[in-house]
């Protein structure tokens, strides 16, 4: 009896202690909405939250402390019944080993945003159909971000979760909602940042994203590493010419130095320092917009 006792006890345990996998902080924002019943928005967000974090989104068994901090903020401009538009702002960044700092992956903006919403309804999504807009693009945020945390960790990891958000873009392409065709005149929605992801051309950024974090900013805890650390960062940026003599001016570039500018800067210009004038050439072609904030870059 004590053996089955202390098996149950074992299982019990072992479900307490694993969670799902994001643990994302959620906002809805209505700016231009006089509205006459906020409790709907109240319980929009919460329906919002609960969608993200209970939901598994893998086969993978994530510890409590190993699900991963995200941010959704869902700005609602206009609403017609149960009809809503608005735009929802994505934020995603990674942990650094042994510090209190968080890398910034992840910073984007998604504009084209229209779904139904009807209060107290149970969100809902099945991968391999289209339910909801709403649901729709949620998961398939959750599948990119899961998939960037994934190639940080590990080579070319985040492979299957990539699939799983094209799967989705391919069911939405169904409905009438924007943001998920190929064609509109932007290669800058949901279409074409999954594509970006899947697509070989794109290798080097993936393995850029495990070089400059696992190799680079992980290693920067330790005073003796910091010079490797930062010669790794180099090289994993300056790989990224490739990507774009492949890919001129692509969403997943942009969306990258948007997040990292500021990062790449006050890596090289503090501490321990290293020859950063190719580098710098390198991050001026690739991100002519903050031309001037790389000529900071060694000057700490």
């Amino acid at each position: 009896m004590k053996y089955w006792i202390a098996c149950l006890s074992i299982i019990l345990l072992s479900n307490t202690l694993s969670a799902q996998e994001l643990n994302a902080r959620v906002q809805v924002l209505t700016p231009n909405i006089q509205a006459t019943n906020k409790q709907l928005y109240t319980t929009m967000e919460t329906a919002i939250r609960e969608f993200l974090n209970n939901r598994k989104w893998t086969d993978e068994n994530y510890a409590l402390e190993e699900r991963i901090d995200c941010q959704f903020v869902l700005t609602i401009n206009s609403r017609n019944n149960n009809s809503f538009s608005g735009h929802l702002q994505v934020f995603y960044s990674r942990p650094i080993h042994n510090s209190d700092y968080s890398s910034p992956i992840l910073v984007h903006r998604d504009n084209d945003l229209a779904f139904e919403y009807l209060e107290f309804d149970r969100l809902d999504f099945a991968p391999n159909t289209f339910i909801s807009n709403l649901t729709s693009v949620l998961a398939f945020y959750s599948y990119i971000i899961i998939g960037l945390d994934h190639d940080s960790f590990a080579p070319l990891s985040g492979t299957e979760y990539y699939n799983m958000a094209q799967n989705v873009v391919g069911n939405a392409q169904t409905s009438n909602y924007g943001g998920w065709d190929s064609f509109g005149g932007s290669n800058k929605n949901r279409y074409w940042l999954v594509d970006n992801l899947i697509s070989p051309a794109f290798d080097n950024f993936r393995t850029c994203l495990y070089t400059y974090h696992r190799q680079g900013l992980d290693l920067m805890s330790d005073p003796s590493k910091i010079r490797t650390a930062k010669l790794n960062i180099k090289e994993a940026l300056k790989s990224l010419k490739k990507v774009n003599d492949q890919r001129r001016n692509s969403f997943v570039l942009q969306l990258w130095f948007d997040a990292k500018q500021a990062e790449i800067v006050k890596v090289f210009s503090d501490g321990a320092s290293i020859p950063t004038a190719d580098l710098k050439e390198v991050l001026i072609e690739l991100d002519p917009n903050n031309a001037s904030e790389y000529q900071k870059v060694g000057q700490g």
